[in-house]
């Protein structure tokens, strides 16, 4: 593929989903990090455990390991993938104040997994916003992105 050309259209501009039937099966990792800004009151109750709705952090742990495995169900080019890990780390924040969450999925595959991870990452956010807005409805999810992707052809990106 050339630099700069886009891989899901075809010679025709028409979207389609990239085959990677011939590509080799190499193991796969990818990071994604998201935060979501609250005030020092709201993270408070992350930090104690008085969230009305429970275990914030451990609740959009499991939201975003599920969201990780239904991300082909979501973003309709993405292949189906047989996901090996997935690991969130949420961590209380006060200088941002806040959550910051990291996401880090691998596979042994033809194809990446960055989508798997920027996809738990975002859904790891939306629960934290879930589970809080009750208490702060102006919380501010972003920072959204890959730090990490190895394995395949195009190799190492560090971000």
């Amino acid at each position: 593929m050339s630099a700069g050309k886009l891989s899901h259209f075809d010679e025709t501009g028409q979207a389609h989903m990239v085959d990677v039937s011939q590509k080799a099966v190499t193991d796969r990792i990818a990071t994604a990090q998201a935060w979501v800004k609250m005030t020092p009151e709201t993270l408070a109750h992350v930090t104690s455990g008085t969230a009305k709705k429970g275990d914030v952090l451990g609740i959009a742990r499991i939201a975003g390991i599920q969201g990780a495995k239904k991300t082909s169900d979501l973003i309709p080019l993405c292949h189906t993938l047989s996901i090996t890990k997935v690991a969130l780390d949420l961590v209380p924040d006060d200088a941002l104040p806040g959550v910051r969450i990291t996401a880090t999925v691998k596979t042994a595959g033809q194809t990446g997994v960055e989508m798997e991870a920027l996809t738990a990452a975002s859904t790891a956010a939306l629960t934290v916003y879930d589970m809080l807005k009750a208490v702060q409805k102006d919380m501010e999810i972003g920072g959204v992105k890959v730090t990490l992707k190895d394995g395949g052809k195009s190799g190492r990106f560090e971000g």
